[in-house]
């Protein structure tokens, strides 16, 4: 790769190689989007953290969910489009771009992107499992940090397919069945030690999505990608749980200290475990330092913290982590939990991104 081309041409460019490998629709936009610098100015809008080609995808796709009977709509399954790539596609979408160049500039500047992929549930389920069995808690409360439209909270709700066995709630026509592929030789526990439930739930985040405005539940939809129509359903049926449920779901400026407020409430004999997913990854340095020592606080004064995040954010000290086979990035499911001096860092897991797979180490 040209080492003197536009640094953000060569996300796009490593972004349409390294993660569209099932979306060539996607492939196709971040190549062209690479040697387009009105489309790259529109990314610079975002804060910097946010500049990702994921976000100017979203964009575009919510303005295509929107309904312009555009011709690149014909490219996008989504809505209906049976169009495959072709030489056709690069006017198509810099002309759609240019058309709705001051919408697409708000979106990327003021919005994230917010999949609130329940396809982690898949970890996130056996995860705390073993946490129940592990502390010996009957009563887990619950917090997703970084929650966005709040159905990771549904977890419970959730049917996870393994191909060897199944876990979760039972079938049915309104429960999501996620389906996740089990790698290398360890496997969850699939007997629970002890009855336990989750007895508290909350999400907190800085923009959370309200499950009642349709413009904000397109953005849900605007993050999933075009040709994934299992995602598609599958958000469908936890978006009508989440709305018959009505877990509480707070906007919070500070959702650190939100969330240390919310564990010094409750009450003794519930354990607060503090979820994240693909959040830390766009918070700025600082912030994410302080963050940090915050929570490794809190976890000394008993509170336990799962963190699911890109490898490279892996917290914890070095070595504790250990891949029986080699992956692609994916995600590392991080338990840090109270330590004689210090945080005790275990990686339960590694797992795909969207939890399509998952290799349990724990």
């Amino acid at each position: 790769m040209d080492s003197k081309r536009d640094l953000l041409a060569q996300v796009f460019e490593r972004f349409a190689e390294r993660e569209c490998d099932a979306e060539p629709l996607y492939a196709a936009l971040c190549r062209i989007a690479a040697d387009a610098p009105e489309l790259l100015a529109l990314v610079r809008a975002a804060p910097r953290e946010q500049r990702r080609p994921n976000l100017l995808l979203a964009a575009v796709h919510d303005r295509v969910l929107a309904g312009d009977p555009h011709a690149l709509a014909s490219y996008f399954p989504s809505v209906g489009g049976t169009r495959e790539v072709d030489p056709a596609l690069r006017a198509a979408f810099l002309d759609f771009c240019a058309r709705h160049a001051g919408a697409l500039r708000d979106c990327i500047a003021h919005r994230t992107t917010q999949t609130n992929e329940v396809g982690r549930c898949a970890v996130l389920w056996p995860a705390l499992r073993h946490i129940a069995a592990r502390f010996g808690c009957a009563r887990i409360a619950l917090l997703d940090f970084g929650c966005s439209g709040g159905l990771n909270l549904g977890v419970d709700r959730y049917r996870y397919d393994y191909g060897e066995f199944i876990l979760g709630a039972a079938a049915g026509p309104a429960v999501p069945s996620i389906e996740c592929r089990l790698e290398a030789a360890r496997r969850p526990a699939l007997v629970e030690a002890a009855p336990w439930a989750i007895c508290e739930r909350l999400g907190i985040d800085p923009e959370p999505v309200d499950l009642d405005d349709e413009a904000a539940v397109r953005w849900l939809r605007a993050c999933l990608w075009p040709h994934d129509g299992v995602r598609r359903r599958r958000l469908d049926l936890a978006l009508q749980i989440a709305r018959a449920q009505r877990w509480p779901v707070r906007r919070q400026a500070d959702c650190t200290a939100a969330a240390l407020a919310w564990a010094a409430a409750l009450p003794s004999d519930t354990l607060p475990v503090v979820f994240n997913s693909w959040v830390l990854t766009y918070m700025a340095s600082d912030a994410l330092a302080s963050h940090v020592r915050q929570m490794q606080a809190l976890v000394q004064r008993g509170a336990l913290w799962l963190c699911a995040e890109e490898p490279r954010l892996a917290i914890g000290a070095p070595g504790t982590l250990s891949i029986a086979t080699p992956k692609p990035a994916g995600t590392l499911w991080t338990l840090v939990s109270r330590g004689a001096e210090a945080p005790r860092y275990e990686t339960l897991a590694r797992s795909h991104a969207h939890g399509k797979w998952l290799e349990w180490l724990a």
